[in-house]
């Protein structure tokens, strides 16, 4: 008997190389290649997959619809678990503000199904139209309004996960305000596998809570002529008691040259240097009036292009703007995607800092990639929460080389400013090497001992985290 005979014999399972070939990369710019790919379509038929894996001692990687920037989502060996199959939608149920949903369902579609009942699923990771609930549940993905909601695990109230050999969980998290039994870590065991990138468990659904959707949304592009007066005003707004941002997107002049072209007005703000996009949300009632007066005191105060706002008060408006932030990184894995054959590739970080901060960590990084005749590329993303993303295109080998050392001296200054080096996107393969910049030795005993617990044969998304 050979070592996959019994994975290689589900009918699940492929070994034809057109359709590895299919899977073989994810938003990275990694290319990787499994011996197998599975497409189960229900929860027992992974059960099968993961027991036979393990009765071979078979690695499994699983994933979504890889839109992971980390390589996360990719395997070399082993085999490629797609859970696309696995895309049930469960009805809202609206007197306990939750909805269940399957580890392939798209979150833009979650999303939908809420918005149908009256209600809001918050996590609105850029990629939601191309991203899985398993796969923002993998990452801890966020987005835009996390600045006001959080990233998704606070969001997720039960999961159902299988572990390595098969064996079903259903885990949900308690009720109680209070707990002082054992070490905290055992307290909650969703949070577990809530950013665990499939190391752990493969998590095949979850319940997720919604929220009274607003009534009410305004968005405004603020443009700037001077980014530190664009960062300037993003601190205001996190301490004015007069507004309550859902979100501060920044955008920098290169990101900012993005917009205008998704926006089809090129002429729009000659001259800026920075953008921020605000969202702010009004009452359930529809009577709450929209503090539109104050945001545009506050952006005047900070000499803001006053003439250059743009006000986004509808709903098609509103998915104009959305559109326009979505285009900045569409871009920009388009033009690394182009370099792949020349070995170069989008280089995309995900570090953040105290919001305060922001400016400071900027600059470091740009002198940084001045230094060392490395482009500095453009910088656009969730401000508020003091977190940018860089994405950097390397021409080249030599260049993609040369880039992932200065990103490495940033990350260095990051940490030493009370940072991370991944705030949402997770580290997967790509950024495992930076895990020690951030994770004490203790800490990282500590995962490995909880990964030999759950997966003790190792067999779970090997090369990603540890």
């Amino acid at each position: 008997m050979t070592t996959t005979q019994r994975v290689g014999g589900l009918a699940t399972v492929t070994h034809d190389e057109d359709v590895r070939r299919a899977f073989a990369r994810d938003v990275s710019g990694l290319e990787m290649m499994a011996d197998m790919v599975a497409r189960p379509s229900s929860v027992a038929e992974v059960q099968d997959l993961l027991r036979a894996a393990t009765a071979d001692g078979v690695s499994v990687t699983p994933a979504g619809a890889q839109s992971s920037t980390t390589g996360a989502s990719i395997a070399d060996h082993g085999v490629l678990l797609s859970l696309r199959g696995l895309s049930h939608i469960g009805a809202v149920d609206p007197d306990a503000r939750v909805i269940r949903a399957g580890a392939g369902a798209i979150v833009a579609d979650v999303r939908r199904a809420a918005e149908a009942a009256g209600l809001l699923f918050t996590p609105d990771p850029t990629s939601e139209e191309e991203s899985t609930i398993g796969g923002a549940i993998a990452c801890n993905a966020s987005g835009a309004r996390s600045l006001r909601y959080g990233a998704t695990g606070p969001h997720v109230r039960a999961l159902t996960v299988l572990l390595a050999n098969g064996e079903q969980l259903e885990l949900r998290r308690p009720a109680l305000e209070k707990n002082t039994v054992g070490y905290p870590i055992a307290h909650d065991p969703v949070d577990w596998f809530v950013g665990s990138e499939g190391t752990l468990g493969v998590v095949v659904e979850a319940e997720l809570a919604l929220y009274p959707l607003p009534s009410q949304v305004l968005g405004l592009a603020v443009p700037f002529m001077s980014e530190a007066d664009a960062l300037a005003f993003v601190v205001a707004a996190r301490r004015a008691p007069d507004v309550h941002p859902r979100c501060l997107e920044f955008f920098d002049q290169g990101a900012m040259e993005i917009a205008r072209t998704a926006e089809g007005a090129g002429a729009w703000a000659p001259g800026i240097s920075a953008m921020v996009y605000v969202e702010e949300t009004g009452g359930g009632d529809g009577d709450e009036e929209l503090p539109l007066d104050a945001w545009l005191a506050l952006a005047e105060a900070h000499h803001a292009s006053a003439e250059d706002i743009r006000v986004y008060d509808s709903a098609s408006a509103l998915n104009d703007a959305r559109r326009m932030r979505h285009a900045v990184p569409a871009t920009m894995n388009e033009r690394g995607a182009a370099r792949r054959a020349f070995g170069g590739r989008k280089v995309s970080t995900d570090w953040a800092v105290p919001y305060p901060r922001l400016g400071e960590a900027l600059t470091i990084a740009r002198r940084f990639a001045e230094e060392a005749g490395t482009p500095r590329g453009i910088a656009y993303g969730h401000a508020g929460n003091g977190h940018p993303h860089q994405n950097i295109i390397a021409q080249d080998a030599d260049e993609l080389a040369r880039i992932e050392q200065v990103v490495y001296a940033t990350l260095k200054e990051v940490i030493a400013m009370g940072g991370t080096v991944a705030a949402e996107h997770g580290i997967g393969k790509i950024k495992r090497r930076w895990l020690p910049l951030q994770a004490s030795d203790a800490q990282q005993r500590v995962m490995r001992a909880l990964k030999r617990e759950l997966d003790p044969l190792g067999l779970l998304a090997p090369g990603n985290v540890l």
